[in-house]
């Protein structure tokens, strides 16, 4: 493979296509959301805390004149409420997409059932494997399979750019997949891990380099080949709504996931809220410092940042989602990046 179409080719891996750098990739995608949200909330309590101490009215003397704690606190208290109906929505969305009656209920195993024996009919296995992690490895597996065999076959021309063209595409297939699998090991459905290897699979742009190989070969490829390189094919566009029915299944776990954080957390953050309403009268109320500053502000920072934990683990839980599905809008051989690639006809 010509070095111009090496560097024209996206990246194999989500890390090497995205314009992120690897911190914000891990912030957004990667690490645990409870852990994003923790950073939050030491990021916004640092903040307001380094204001509160440069700020030349302390707070002290403003909660003797104007009062901003009481304020605070009964905005709190709206928007948690107003995040606990947001939750039942959220809950009320994911769930009405599991109601039905019997025959669409029939309808959604039938066409399942469907899909598994158009995979099967490409596996080695008579039956395709139940855990989503070992069922990708499985497909994966064929697709080794195909690409190891495509390679061989064109190899045997190796004299003809188009043999050439072939064996290049699928001996950087079988190490593409081989990456794959080897994350797929030991990960388990519910957390981010099988999720992560199905979206370092690049099917968009292998279905695509298949289908114009294909085109560009024509019946000059042996029958072998031909067929090696079709099924190859097949199982590229397999893989494509297998993916896009796992990632909809994430979505739906990690909907559920929120929902449970927010009521967890919904209670002790309104308790601490209508606390700090009922209770918290005048700066007198907490006299003293400690480290060097004032004991009323440490309270009243840590109170909000208590009652604003919801909102912050809604922003982590979201911010994973919503990037999961900019990076997947398209399905099949459509990539909408720039990715500086040839067009078909092989101009720039």
């Amino acid at each position: 493979m010509s070095d111009q179409r090496r560097r024209s080719e996206p990246a194999d891996t989500m890390r090497g296509r995205a314009s992120e750098n690897g911190v914000t990739l891990w912030l957004l995608m990667e690490a645990n959301r409870w852990v994003v949200a923790g950073l939050l909330l030491v990021g916004i309590f640092v903040v307001l805390l380094v204001v509160g101490m440069l700020d030349p009215e302390p707070l002290p003397i403003t909660q003797g004149s104007k009062d901003p704690v009481e304020t605070l606190f009964q905005g709190m208290v709206t928007a948690i409420i107003t995040g606990v109906t947001l939750v039942v929505t959220i809950n009320q969305l994911v769930l009405s997409q599991e109601l039905g009656a019997v025959g669409d209920q029939r309808n959604r195993m039938e066409d399942a059932l469907d899909f598994r024996n158009d995979v099967e009919s490409h596996m080695d296995e008579d039956v395709s494997p139940v855990d989503p992690a070992s069922f990708f490895r499985a497909l994966l597996d064929s697709m080794r399979d195909d690409a190891a065999a495509l390679s061989t076959a064109a190899d045997a021309r190796v004299h003809d750019e188009q043999g050439r063209s072939v064996a290049d595409f699928a001996d950087e297939l079988v190490v593409h997949v081989n990456e794959v699998e080897r994350k797929l090991d030991g990960a388990q459905f519910g957390t981010f891990d099988v999720i992560s290897a199905i979206l370092d699979f690049n099917y968009s742009y292998n279905i695509y380099e298949a289908r114009r190989l294909r085109s560009a070969a024509g019946d000059d490829l042996s029958s072998e080949s031909a067929d090696r390189l079709d099924s190859l094919l097949t199982e590229l566009q397999l893989f494509g709504p297998a993916r896009e029915h796992f990632k909809t299944l994430y979505f739906q776990w990690e909907l559920i996931g929120l929902s449970r954080a927010m009521l967890y957390t919904a209670m002790p953050a309104l308790t601490t809220a209508v606390a700090m309403i009922l209770f918290f009268d005048t700066a007198g109320s907490l006299p003293g410092v400690t480290l060097g500053v004032g004991n009323i502000l440490w309270l009243v920072l840590g109170a909000a940042m208590l009652s604003i934990t919801p909102f912050v683990l809604l922003v982590s839980y979201i911010l994973r989602i919503a990037t999961i599905a900019r990076r997947t809008l398209a399905m099949g051989p459509f990539i909408l990046r720039e990715t500086g690639r040839e067009t078909g006809d092989g101009s720039e």
